[in-house]
């Protein structure tokens, strides 16, 4: 598996080459931001382990027919769009004025219009919790992307995986009922066997299983 500084490297340098647009050319030739890259540094590359679907200074229009740059978007095909920016915490952000902060907030708002679905993380979690970072990026890839399902699964046992990969925590039996439209023992029966075929693991609970995560 590549190291993260030349998967980086070898990422940022083909968006450069592949990308026509001058304006997004010329931002991604000045390189990232800090916050970002220590996003990918800390949070991204370890937990997903590459950067496919991934494109950096995303271009967006926006409601004024002007140009507007997403720190990361996440592309995986078809209609799916996802937002990722880092917000950071400094001078410039506590003092950030009400017209940048309406600003900030249309900003959100009109790509949420537009069928995005918007990931600001802040960049003291970045550098104070990495590892909840990294259950946030999973559970939001999860959001998209429902690949790596064994087909020798049943189709609520295959939605039991999808519907664990959207979570950002681990779930009950019963909350899985819910979402199936089943019994909490019918939940449980499918639960018993994905952590039987360690798919899943017992988050919670001793005497008897009560909560639920993703395993891996």
């Amino acid at each position: 598996m590549l190291r993260f500084e030349q998967a980086y490297k070898e990422w940022i340098q083909a968006a450069i080459e592949e990308e026509q647009n001058i304006r997004r050319r010329e931002i991604l030739e000045k390189g990232l931001g800090h916050g970002t890259i220590e996003f990918l540094r800390s949070v991204w590359f370890p937990a997903v382990k590459n950067f496919d679907h991934l494109y950096p200074e995303w271009e967006v229009r926006d409601a004024n027919n002007g140009y507007r740059y997403v720190d990361l978007a996440y592309l995986p095909g078809g209609a799916a769009k996802g937002g990722i920016e880092i917000q950071g915490y400094g001078p410039h952000a506590r003092d950030l004025d009400v017209r940048r902060f309406k600003d900030l907030c249309w900003r959100h708002c009109l790509m949420a219009l537009d069928d995005w679905i918007f990931l600001p993380v802040a960049y003291p979690s970045i550098t104070d919790e990495p590892k909840r970072c990294q259950q946030l990026v999973l559970a939001f890839i999860g959001k998209f992307i429902s690949t790596d399902i064994p087909s020798s699964l049943t189709w609520l046992e295959a939605e039991t995986l999808r519907y664990a990969r959207r979570q950002f925590r681990p779930f009950t039996p019963s909350e899985l009922a819910t979402h199936l439209r089943i019994t909490p023992q019918h939940a449980r029966r499918i639960l018993h066997k994905l952590v039987d075929l360690r798919l899943l693991f017992v988050a919670g609970g001793q005497l008897r299983y009560r909560t639920y995560g993703l395993l891996g």
